[in-house]
Order: structure tokens, then C-alpha cells, then sequence
């Protein structure tokens, strides 16, 4: 029966609807929303330095707010309304259609509530390393690159290939992705770290199991201002592109690398035609990688960071293919049965599941 069915679909939200009520109630949002709220009814106001900023933030708050108290009171309504209207098919069917709605705000809120740190906003430069293992490594890189742009297509995101190292046989030794979208970082970040392959190789005569690995960076775009480089602190050697590309390739030293001498961090970009823009994309990265850099220092103080190595033991996700099929993301247990659509960038839940989980880990 269709009031079943409706029963149903309302109890399949109720984990989501669980986790943002959880979310507001411990991210101390409502709070800064009152605050913020009767800060501007103050009477010298007008003299505060910031209010131009306290405005905006109130404003996101409160329609952050309203969506919120409109999903939670729709999920009650919607409830309360299958028992009344329980004998009116037609009644019925229009409730089916309210719980699509609310189902389609629902996970688009959820996200939006996750991604809350500035730097999600902004543009993601995702590279893929491949680990120790020869070919069987690079074709597990080129595997992820694959993933990471069918994800990005599905996201609508604009993924450019910025540099491609080809492998030697197969696959690839590295490859940089600059990705722009709505939120493109904070969507990417949790694919931060080593990734694990089991299957039997295709490049083994004998068919054996192969255990390989492959590490991926996803650093976010930084604005111009908040690094300072000096010229004279930066090598800039050009060459000719090679691997993916147009007819461009090879024919002109429009390819850059730039070497951050203090720091020794080698940025390169083989995308475009013209040099002058390949080095203003690479410019681009090397300025996310010291923002990251002076980052991951300031942490260093506070706490002890360990290096992880593209090797067994420090994967975040392993993609078994033989002697049976799962996806396992070891910080959060998140599990799939099909590795075949998660290679074909099907992330949305493994992303989901490590926002929650990087909520629960900051808050404990």
C-alpha cells in the first residue's frame, strides 16, 4: 500500500535527518546565531569596525537556520500528515511528492552544512602518486586519475589535467588535476591519503594477487595575498610537454616547472598552448602548497604529524578486487560491495560518511 511505502521512505531519511539535528545541536551555530542577532540590535552598532562582516555571517547563519527548521518541521509534518490523510489516495500521492522534495534538500543540506570551513569553497589541485611496484602501480594511479574525473564530471566541477607523467609501460607516475566547482575542495579532501588495491594483476604472467598503492594530495587554491613569494627564491625552468595533450605537445617549450628554492617544492604545468599561462597555473599551485606547508607546520608545534609512506599499513581506503569485492574507507567503516561504480566515481557516500566523521573527530 502506498501509506506503507510512504512510512517507509520517511524512515530511510531518519539517519540523515539524525545527523543534522546532531550536527546543529553541537556545532554551537544556533548560539553564534543569537548572538550575532543581538549584537546588531546594540545601539552603537553602527560603530563597530566589523559590521559589514557580522551582517554577512548573521545572513548566512540565518538562512542556514531556515533551512534547517524547515527540513526538521517538514520530516514532522510529513509524519503527522500520513496518519491523518492515511484513507485519501490522492491526498497520498501529493505527500509522495513533498517526501522527494524533502529528501532532495535534505542530502544537498547535509553537505552544506558539513562543508563550514573557509577554505571548502574554494578550488582543489589533486595529485596522484604512484607508490612503490613498478607498472602495477602506475596503473592503479592512472585507475584513481580516471575515478576522480568521472567523479568531477558527475559534479559538474571543471577538471583540468595540469601535468601528466606517464608510467613506462602502463599507467601513470603522476598526474595533477585542477579542479573548480561549487565546493570542490571540501568534497575532495577527504581523498587525502593513501589508497590500497588488491587484485590479481593483469601484468602478471602467472595471475597472481598484487597489492598496490598509490598516494593522493588535494591541497586547496589560495588567494594571492595571504602568500608572500619572492622572485628570487623561485627557479623557472621550461621544456616541452609530453604524455596527455593536444597538438601542442612536444612541438614548444610551453611547459613550466617552478622550484621554491628555501622550501625545494617543485610545481609543474604542461596544460596550455601558451607558457605564460601554464606558469600562472603553476604559480597557482605553488602557492596552495606553502599555504599548506606553513599549515601543516603550525600543527607540527601543537601536535606530532606523521609522515605516511605510499606503502602497507597507512592506507585511508583499500579497493579489494580479488579474492572478493569491497571498498573500505579505514577512518570511517564505510563499506561498498561494488568497487566497479566507486572507480567510476561514485564517492558521494565515502565523502558523506568522512565529513561526519572529521565533525565527530574535531568535536571529541
Amino acid at each position: 500500500m502506498l501509506i506503507d511505502d510512504l512510512r517507509e521512505q520517511l524512515k530511510e531519511l531518519e539517519p540523515d535527518l539524525q545527523a543534522i539535528v546532531s550536527f546543529w545541536a553541537a556545532s554551537g551555530l544556533e548560539k553564534e546565531f543569537l548572538e550575532l542577532s543581538a549584537a546588531i540590535e546594540q545601539e552603537d552598532f553602527w560603530q563597530n569596525p566589523k559590521q559589514t562582516e557580522i551582517k554577512q555571517k548573521l545572513q548566512r547563519l540565518k538562512m542556514q537556520r531556515e533551512a534547517y527548521l524547515s527540513i526538521t518541521n517538514s520530516f514532522h509534518e510529513l509524519k503527522e500528515f500520513i496518519d491523518l490523510f492515511g484513507a485519501d489516495e490522492s491526498e497520498l500521492k501529493k505527500l509522495e511528492i513533498d517526501i522527494a522534495r524533502l529528501k532532495e534538500h535534505l542530502a544537498s543540506f547535509k553537505i552544506s552544512l558539513l562543508l563550514n570551513q573557509h577554505s571548502d569553497h574554494a578550488a582543489a589541485f589533486v595529485s596522484i602518486n604512484a607508490g612503490a611496484g613498478g607498472t602495477e602501480s602506475q596503473d592503479w594511479a592512472s585507475m584513481l586519475l580516471r575515478m576522480y574525473i568521472r567523479f568531477c564530471e558527475e559534479q559538474k566541477f571543471n577538471a583540468q589535467l595540469i601535468d601528466y607523467q606517464p608510467g613506462e609501460q602502463a599507467g601513470i607516475k603522476s598526474a595533477t588535476l585542477f579542479v573548480r566547482g561549487d565546493n570542490s575542495y571540501g568534497l575532495l579532501k577527504s581523498e587525502h591519503g593513501i589508497h590500497r588495491l588488491v587484485r590479481i594483476s593483469p601484468f602478471d604472467a602467472a595471475k597472481r594477487r598484487h597489492t598496490s598503492f598509490a598516494g593522493v594530495t588535494v591541497i586547496p587554491e589560495v588567494p594571492q595575498e595571504e602568500v608572500t613569494i619572492d622572485s628570487k627564491d623561485l627557479r623557472i625552468d621550461t621544456y616541452r610537454a609530453g604524455g596527455a595533450g593536444g597538438q601542442h605537445v612536444n612541438k614548444t617549450e610551453s611547459a613550466v616547472r617552478i622550484t621554491h628554492m628555501p622550501t625545494n617544492i617543485v610545481v609543474q604545468c604542461q596544460s596550455e598552448r601558451s607558457q605564460h599561462q601554464n606558469k600562472e597555473t603553476a604559480m597557482k599551485m605553488l602557492m596552495a602548497k606553502l599555504a599548506q606547508k606553513q599549515h601543516e607546520e603550525k600543527l607540527a608545534k601543537s601536535a606530532s604529524i606523521e609522515k605516511k609512506k605510499i606503502e602497507w599499513g597507512s592506507q585511508i581506503r583499500s579497493y579489494v578486487l580479488h579474492p572478493y569485492k569491497m571498498v573500505k574507507d579505514h577512518r570511517t567503516d564505510i563499506e561498498s560491495p561494488q568497487p566497479d561504480l566507486v572507480l567510476d566515481g561514485a564517492l558521494t557516500k565515502f565523502i558523506e560518511a568522512y565529513l561526519l566523521w572529521a565533525v565527530h573527530e574535531k568535536l571529541s
